[in-house]
């Protein structure tokens, strides 16, 4: 009986404790439920800036190669034994400054030489001319042959003939001896010195003395799509001069200004591009030949054009679109927009959106459509919603797109 007893009590306390947990589930979930809609029903804080009239330019970006306008590989041009080298290497040298020097003392012996064989064939052109004009006079009293005279005649064009060639074995000579002092051949930077002094050089010696790269002005080789190439080609045309400008591998720092220089005449079938080379003065030397670089072609310049930061742009199922603020701040709606050129912040709006109008650009995460928001406020209270007409977007001193403010 108390065995009984036990196990109805048992079964009572575990029908109690169910009925208490589901009643207890229920009431949570409609806690969490109304936690939940609370949350929803809150204002998502964000940041916004107005659209703005403004110029923005039409660019073409491409990976480009920095060659220089001209290089040299310094040979001898005689074979002998280098004397001296007269340059530091990385030295910035102008054309016709000595480089280096060979050793001239056998080719100041080859011109001594054949100054010597100068001289003794013109002495004997000298005499056989004084012999031909006594012939000439002994042949006037008929007193020689004229068969004799003849036979000097030659003797003395034959003397003319040789001095001739000395005088050619001369300046050959004195060719040689100035070959001896190797100079630079264009103005530009040299590269790493590839021979010692005392190494016997030659003519034919594949890496030569030193490098000579010219820099100044120096070039940049990039490829652009064949589809962009009639609006370049529009302005090189109508002699316009395009500007390129230079800018590191990552994008962010602008090493130099030029102008477009030339178009290559053919399209790569390959890869559907056609290569240009653009100049640049190089004054500070920030370029150095065969470094990469961001070439940015500057094609032409829209004037008051629809302007918005490109942190706002957000794509999806819509395409392409923005989160236009509405009035008083109060809710955002999703607006479609047609994008046209950008630059690194900023896009231009050809379609959808009007100047004035403000969009979301920080905290669209977690936006949708008629979403309530929170723009950021100052230290007084006063809606920064003011202060886009300039431009400006979220807390003072923030640029768009940065961190969202703290939740209220």
């Amino acid at each position: 009986m108390k065995k009984r007893t036990l196990w109805i009590t048992l079964v009572a306390l575990l029908v109690v404790a169910a009925v208490g947990y589901f009643f207890l589930g229920r009431s949570e979930d409609k806690a969490a439920a109304a936690g939940r809609r609370a949350l929803n029903d809150r204002p998502i804080p964000v940041a916004a800036a107005a659209a703005q009239h403004g110029d923005i330019d039409v660019t073409i970006d491409a990976l480009g190669t920095v060659t220089a306008r001209n290089t040299v590989t310094v040979k001898p041009r005689v074979d002998g034994q280098l004397a001296r080298v007269g340059f530091q290497e990385g030295q910035l040298v102008k054309e016709g400054d000595l480089l280096a020097e060979i050793d001239p003392r056998p080719f100041q012996a080859m011109l001594d030489q054949a100054n010597g064989q100068l001289a003794r064939d013109q002495a004997l052109l000298a005499n056989a001319q004084l012999d031909v004009e006594r012939y000439r006079d002994l042949l006037a009293k008929n007193s020689i042959a004229s068969q004799q005279v003849d036979a000097q005649e030659a003797l003395v064009r034959q003397y003319q003939g040789t001095v001739q060639t000395d005088r050619g074995a001369v300046d050959t000579a004195k060719l040689q001896l100035a070959f001896t002092r190797i100079v630079a051949p264009l103005s530009g930077r040299l590269g790493l010195r590839q021979v010692d002094v005392g190494n016997m050089v030659h003519a034919s010696d594949a890496t030569g003395i030193v490098v000579i790269t010219q820099t100044q002005p120096i070039s940049v080789i990039f490829a652009i799509p064949a589809d962009n190439l009639g609006a370049v080609v529009k302005h090189v045309q109508a002699h316009e001069k395009l500007l390129v400008d230079a800018w590191d591998r990552d994008g962010k720092i602008k090493l130099a200004s030029g102008t477009l220089l030339s178009l290559d005449n053919q399209i790569d079938t390959t890869t559907g591009t056609v290569k240009i080379k653009a100049e640049f003065a190089n004054a500070d030397n920030s370029l150095f030949p065969n470094q990469f670089v961001n070439a940015r072609l500057r094609v032409e310049t829209r004037h008051d054009a629809t302007l918005i930061p490109l942190a706002a742009i957000q794509r999806g199922t819509l395409g392409t679109f923005v989160y236009v603020v509405n009035s008083e701040a109060k809710t955002v709606s999703t607006r479609a927009v047609t994008l046209g050129p950008s630059t690194a912040d900023t896009v231009a709006v050809e379609k959808g959106l009007e100047a004035g109008e403000m969009v979301v650009v920080d905290g669209a995460d977690k936006l949708r459509q008629g979403a309530k928001i929170e723009l950021p406020t100052t230290d007084k209270g006063k809606d920064e919603n003011a202060g886009a007409k300039n431009g400006a977007a979220g807390t003072p001193g923030r640029k768009p797109g940065g961190k969202r403010p703290p939740s209220p």
